[in-house]
Order: structure tokens, then sequence, then C-alpha cells
């Protein structure tokens, strides 16, 4: 039982926000602002999103990328949180689950996520 007041005032967080329509499987790329003494930047952060969790403004994403040396990194970002500026949606994913951790055991070929095809 969520307070009135409190989802009133989620409500019209949400609505100001632009956020696409996505799931676990996508590949997407943030842009995140990163703030660095008094200076502050964007800088784009791409992976899959292996999973969503949480709803109204508590949502987060858990998107994973492979850095160097083929080392997995993840990172769960608030998804209405003000350091990211942007989220686009590079390629949907055709997957079966709603929480892709498996993916954490696979590397190389094994891990690659077939690209859904709309009609």
């Amino acid at each position: 039982m969520r307070n009135k007041y409190i989802e009133n005032f989620e409500k019209a967080q949400v609505a100001e926000k632009n956020i696409p329509d996505f799931r676990a499987g996508d590949t997407v790329r943030l842009a995140v602002t990163i703030t660095e003494g008094d200076k502050t930047r964007v800088q784009n952060y791409e992976g899959v999103c292996i999973a969503k969790r949480g709803q109204g403004t508590g949502q987060t994403i858990t998107v994973r990328k492979i850095g160097a040396n083929s080392i997995g990194i993840e990172r769960i970002f608030p998804l209405y949180s003000d350091s990211i500026s942007e989220i686009t949606v590079i390629r949907r994913g055709r997957v079966r689950r709603a929480k892709l951790f498996y993916l954490r055991d696979l590397a190389g070929k094994k891990a690659r996520i077939k690209e859904l095809r709309r009609k």
C-alpha cells in the first residue's frame, strides 16, 4: 500500500523523463553525466540490458558490457536518475527470459544474443 501523495509525486517525475520502451536482451546506449571536480562531461555506456527491476521512480536496470581483456563490466543504473541524460536502444534482442544472469558465465560467441526481427 503506497501513499497517494508519493504516487502523485512519482507520476509527475516519471512523466517528465523520456524513457524508450526496452527490455532485457536489448542493447542500449546510456548517456551518463560524470562530474569530476568542478567539470562535468557526458560519457556513453553501451551494453546489453540483462535485468530490469523495481517500479515507479525506484526502477533500475543492469547493463553489462565487455571491457578490455574480455572482462565483463556490469553497472546498475536508476532509470529516473538525473545523471542519465539520454537512453537509446541500439538493437532488440530475442531472449526468452526476463533476467539474463546466465550471460555472466558465457564468453565469446556463446554470449551473443540473436536480433529480434520485426514483421
